[in-house]
């Protein structure tokens, strides 16, 4: 009976390290404007978005944060900076949009999973 007492302490403790462990899974990349891996991704992305959208292109201006995350490849969740490209008619303003890459490098892949209008989220997240 006194040992009974003492799994519930290590379950609760057990549950709470492994949630920790999942919902801190990404990192800050630091100095992102001289990362040169980081911008090229940032490029990829804008050029990537552009393809699939079509019509309405935006200039890569540069990826103003970044983070990483370990998953099968690394997971790059990005913030960038564009402007819409377009004639003098068309008054250039900046937008930021956030962007998932997937890398796997192992097999020279990387692909886009998401790039949608800045939320604070990615601001918010550590």
């Amino acid at each position: 009976m006194a040992h009974g007492g003492a799994v519930v302490p290590v379950i609760v403790l057990l549950t709470l390290c492994t949630a920790s462990a999942l919902s801190s899974g990404r990192t800050e990349i630091w100095n992102v404007k001289e990362n040169k891996e980081v911008q090229e991704l940032g490029r990829y992305a804008v050029r990537e978005r552009n393809r699939r959208a079509g019509g309405d292109e935006l200039v890569f201006l540069c990826v103003v944060r970044a983070q990483s995350q370990v998953v099968s490849g690394f997971k790059y969740f990005l913030r960038i900076a564009t402007t819409a490209s377009g004639g003098q008619a068309v008054r250039r303003r900046s937008r930021c949009f956030d962007a998932v890459v997937l890398v796997k490098p192992w097999l020279g892949s990387r692909e886009l999973l998401h790039f949608l209008p800045a939320t604070s989220s990615l601001s918010r997240r550590r």
